[in-house]
């Protein structure tokens, strides 16, 4: 069932959780990835995955963003599944960049920029595991990179309760159907889109105006 069955409850949120990031993060002191060279593709999972690729879209060197399912397997990875809670999935996202724009660092600081990963199983009015937080790191440099990036965060104090963001490497993405793709851009007077993912497109826009871009890539440019 979509997320829009939802829309009505969106409506009357909570304000945003007190560990989101009010400012901008530190940019990432170590980045093992800067040495890969050529293409590079992040997956990253931040509660729906609507806002999520929305937010990417708009990243400066990113070639293309795709909505989807990781964690589990694929005979499971359809929507309908997903939403039990029971398949191992996690609504995420698939992100290829070029780190000679855009490095790898600086997409793990955009993603803990617009989501809260001090939360378990849940962002914002979603909850289940297919809503925790948790970067699928492509090999060990992506996995260093991100394990460091958190110790920061967690040195610094940057949120007041422990982050719960899980780093694990790659184990298949699926991309989601047709009509989750490019959702925020076809939608963005749903009243959910509205309330929860506005916002963190906003957030990328004053935080990092220097990554942000007007034009978002879509889907429809594979």
């Amino acid at each position: 069932m979509l997320k829009s069955f939802f829309a009505a409850l969106a409506l009357v949120a909570a304000p945003a959780a007190a560990d989101e990031a009010a400012a901008p993060l530190p940019v990432p002191a170590f980045d093992a990835t800067l040495a890969n060279g050529g293409s590079e593709t992040a997956v990253l999972a931040g509660g729906c995955f609507w806002g999520m690729q929305g937010v990417f879209q708009r990243v400066k060197g990113v070639k293309q963003v795709l909505a989807g399912y990781s964690g589990g397997g694929a005979a499971s990875a359809h929507y309908e599944d997903v939403g039990t809670g029971t398949t191992g999935h996690a609504e995420s996202v698939q992100v290829v960049f070029d780190p000679h724009v855009v490095a790898y660092g600086r997409i793990l600081q955009v993603y803990f920029s617009v989501m809260d990963p001090t939360t378990l199983n849940y962002q914002g009015p979603d909850a289940g595991t297919q809503y925790r937080s948790e970067i699928f790191a492509a090999d060990d440099a992506q996995r260093r990179t991100a394990e460091a990036y958190i110790a920061q965060l967690a040195k610094a104090r940057i949120f007041a309760s422990p982050i719960v963001t899980r780093v694990s490497m790659a184990r298949g993405f699926y991309p989601a159907e047709g009509y989750h793709q490019d959702y925020l851009l076809h939608h963005p007077d749903q009243p959910y889109i509205v309330v929860n993912d506005l916002p963190k497109v906003e957030k990328l826009r004053r935080f990092y105006p220097q990554l942000y871009r007007d034009r978002p890539v879509t889907v429809a440019q594979r």
